[in-house]
Protein backbone atom coordinates (compact mmCIF):
# COMPACT_ATOMS: atom_id res chain seq x y z
CA UNK A 1 0.00 0.00 0.00
CA UNK A 2 1.48 3.52 -0.90
CA UNK A 3 1.03 6.27 1.60
CA UNK A 4 0.44 9.79 -0.27
CA UNK A 5 1.90 12.77 1.62
CA UNK A 6 0.49 16.32 1.04
CA UNK A 7 3.15 19.05 1.27
CA UNK A 8 3.85 20.91 4.58
CA UNK A 9 1.49 23.88 4.77
CA UNK A 10 3.53 27.35 5.19
CA UNK A 11 0.71 29.74 5.83
CA UNK A 12 1.60 32.79 5.07
CA UNK A 13 -1.02 35.90 5.15
CA UNK A 14 -1.55 38.77 2.55
CA UNK A 15 -2.28 42.43 3.90
CA UNK A 16 -2.07 45.85 3.67
CA UNK A 17 -3.35 49.14 4.22
CA UNK A 18 -2.12 52.99 4.00
CA UNK A 19 0.69 54.18 5.96
CA UNK A 20 0.88 57.23 8.25
CA UNK A 21 4.44 58.21 6.83
CA UNK A 22 6.34 56.80 4.08
CA UNK A 23 9.49 55.95 6.40
CA UNK A 24 7.32 53.89 9.00
CA UNK A 25 5.07 50.84 9.46
CA UNK A 26 2.35 52.53 11.37
CA UNK A 27 -1.16 52.26 9.39
CA UNK A 28 -3.45 55.41 9.34
CA UNK A 29 -6.35 53.09 10.48
CA UNK A 30 -5.90 49.74 11.43
CA UNK A 31 -9.75 49.42 10.89
CA UNK A 32 -9.45 49.54 7.12
CA UNK A 33 -6.42 47.20 6.68
CA UNK A 34 -7.12 45.08 3.26
CA UNK A 35 -6.84 41.22 4.49
CA UNK A 36 -6.02 39.39 0.81
CA UNK A 37 -5.68 36.27 2.55
CA UNK A 38 -4.15 33.20 3.91
CA UNK A 39 -2.30 31.09 1.21
CA UNK A 40 -0.54 27.86 1.54
CA UNK A 41 2.79 28.65 0.37
CA UNK A 42 4.82 31.67 -0.36
CA UNK A 43 4.67 31.15 -4.55
CA UNK A 44 0.81 32.19 -4.19
CA UNK A 45 0.89 34.28 -1.29
CA UNK A 46 3.60 36.38 -3.70
CA UNK A 47 1.47 36.56 -7.13
CA UNK A 48 -1.55 38.07 -4.38
CA UNK A 49 0.61 40.20 -3.09
CA UNK A 50 1.78 41.13 -6.58
CA UNK A 51 -1.21 41.38 -7.54
CA UNK A 52 -2.72 44.39 -4.97
CA UNK A 53 0.88 46.07 -5.25
CA UNK A 54 0.17 46.80 -9.03
CA UNK A 55 -3.48 48.16 -8.37
CA UNK A 56 -2.08 50.61 -5.68
CA UNK A 57 1.66 51.62 -7.32
CA UNK A 58 0.38 55.01 -7.98
CA UNK A 59 -0.67 55.34 -4.27
CA UNK A 60 2.88 55.60 -2.29
CA UNK A 61 1.45 55.17 1.20
CA UNK A 62 -0.75 52.13 0.50
CA UNK A 63 1.75 49.16 0.98
CA UNK A 64 1.24 45.73 0.99
CA UNK A 65 2.91 42.84 2.87
CA UNK A 66 3.40 39.37 3.31
CA UNK A 67 3.68 37.49 6.56
CA UNK A 68 5.06 34.13 7.12
CA UNK A 69 2.57 32.49 9.68
CA UNK A 70 3.81 29.13 9.42
CA UNK A 71 7.33 31.18 11.68
CA UNK A 72 4.88 32.40 14.29
CA UNK A 73 3.00 28.89 14.07
CA UNK A 74 5.79 26.84 14.25
CA UNK A 75 8.92 28.79 15.44
CA UNK A 76 11.26 25.86 15.99
CA UNK A 77 11.05 24.96 12.53
CA UNK A 78 10.37 27.87 10.70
Amino acid sequence: MTETTEPKQLLHLVFGGKLKTLTDTQFRDLNNLDIVGIFPDYASALTAWKGKAQLTVDNAHMRYFIVHMHRLLDPQNG
